[in-house]
């Protein structure tokens, strides 16, 4: 089952899911662990090692993450090329000191395995592959070009090339198999937190969905006799009352009596009819069709399609696909000034329906939450503009969702006017059928 057909936002696939709080405490970890290896072998052995020139390197460490954590907080999620970069100046300056301690002979060597650990378990592959490759030629480098061991003066202390080729081919197997494996393992547990996620957004949405049809159903029942009484009375008023204005008012009141009376009769049915022979329309009558009850004639909404005649596609007609182009029309007409451009395009595979109207456009500050329920731009208690839930929007996205629709909201100028939706499905999925 397709995100689409789910309903449910399609998952970020580059989150970054490292915080450079924990870059940071491992490298002072690594800085604290090798303050204290290296005075213990000087002052507490009494061993001869170059001191400054690896205090220095210990020093650029501290230095780094000093200026990381003043420039971006331990709160930051670097990038995975930033992370990577941060792991590499690690491997690099542990591969530093022990070049200056005696190289793949100094027990300490098995540290270059923790980079490709951390980058294996947290960062995508690429990463995880240029880290491994680095800790691979500085352990080459490592078994050639070196100083000696720190150790006793007066005794001598002399390692056979074939254990530092053994140590040498140990530290390459265990980045092989950390690299390979571990980063398997974590990417698998990435790919079933996703899947439970997406899981727990498709069930919200269901539910979501399943509250709104039940509420649709008891608000059609619950208002059925009312309705019924204020077009009676209406009926009886306009039976009684003289030609003129009072008498055109009442009229008006009748139709749309019958509007509503028509609306509460689509609630009711969640389905067409099974054979139904007008069940598929074209896309292009469609919107003539969900464009009549809003265009008074005036040239309000204009209708424009973009492609050949003969290859128009033909959908479904489905209360979810009516309702929430319909809602889109609807909203459209009532923040248009002069204009609303309804677009179809069915070209390169794919049907694109872009809304546009001529009015003041998404509020920039709500243009990523729009979809979500109970936000709206209306503000209560004007007397012009009702102020509403908000569910407009959420309800016509959801019900679009659900036949395979992705859904666009933008601006159309770039001084933030013209508010434009783009709806997009893809041509097999139209071919096949939308989904209800």
């Amino acid at each position: 089952m397709s995100v689409a057909e789910t309903g449910v936002a399609e998952l970020p696939q580059n989150a970054r899911s490292l915080r450079l709080g924990t870059l940071v405490g491992l490298r002072w970890l690594a800085i604290a662990g090798q303050t204290a290896g290296l005075l213990f072998v000087s002052f507490g052995l009494g061993y001869p090692l170059p001191l400054v020139e690896c205090l220095g390197l210990v020093t650029l460490s501290v230095l780094l993450n000093l200026w990381v954590v003043f420039r971006l907080g331990e709160g930051y999620r670097p990038s995975a090329g930033a992370a990577t970069a941060q792991l590499a100046w690690d491997l690099c300056q542990l591969a530093s000191l022990l070049a200056l301690t005696g190289g793949l002979e100094n027990p300490f060597s098995l540290l270059l395995l923790a980079a490709v650990s951390v980058s294996a378990t947290s960062l995508p592959r690429r990463s995880t592959l240029i880290i491994a490759a680095l800790a691979v030629v500085l352990a080459s480098l490592l078994a050639v070009f070196h100083l000696g061991l720190p150790w006793d003066p007066d005794a001598q202390i002399i390692f056979d090339r074939v254990y530092v080729i053994g140590i040498w081919v140990s530290i390459v197997c265990g980045v092989t198999f950390i690299a390979a494996y571990t980063n398997k393992v974590a990417h698998e547990a990435r790919q079933l937190a996703d899947a439970l996620a997406a899981t727990e957004l498709a069930l919200s949405r269901r539910e979501q969905l399943t509250a709104l049809d039940g509420l649709a159903a008891a608000a059609a029942h619950e208002l059925g006799t009312p309705l019924s009484t204020i077009a009676l009375a209406a009926r009886e008023m306009h039976d009684e009352l003289p030609e003129g204005p009072l008498r055109e008012d009442v009229e008006l009141i009748m139709s749309q009596a019958a509007r509503c009376r028509d609306i509460l009769t689509t609630l009711r049915s969640h389905h067409d009819t099974p054979g139904d022979p007008f069940a598929a329309v074209a896309v292009s009558e469609l919107l003539e069709e969900l464009v009549q009850p809003h265009d008074a004639g005036d040239g309000l909404i204009d209708i424009r399609t973009e492609g050949a005649p003969e290859a128009e596609p033909v959908v479904q007609r489905s209360v979810g696909l009516l309702y929430g182009l319909g809602n889109l029309v609807e909203n459209a007409a009532q923040f248009a000034q002069d204009k609303v451009e309804i677009v179809a395009n069915w070209e390169k595979g794919r049907l694109t329906i872009t809304i546009t109207d001529d009015g003041p456009g998404f509020p920039p500050e709500l243009l990523t939450r729009l979809g979500e329920p109970y936000l709206t731009t209306r503000a209560r208690g004007d007397s012009t503009e009702p102020g509403g839930l908000g569910l407009g929007i959420f309800i016509a996205k959801t019900l679009l969702e659900r036949t395979g629709a992705k859904l666009g909201f933008a601006n159309a100028t770039p001084e933030g006017r013209h508010a434009r939706v783009t709806m997009v499905w893809s041509r097999d999925m139209i071919d096949q059928g939308l989904a209800p």
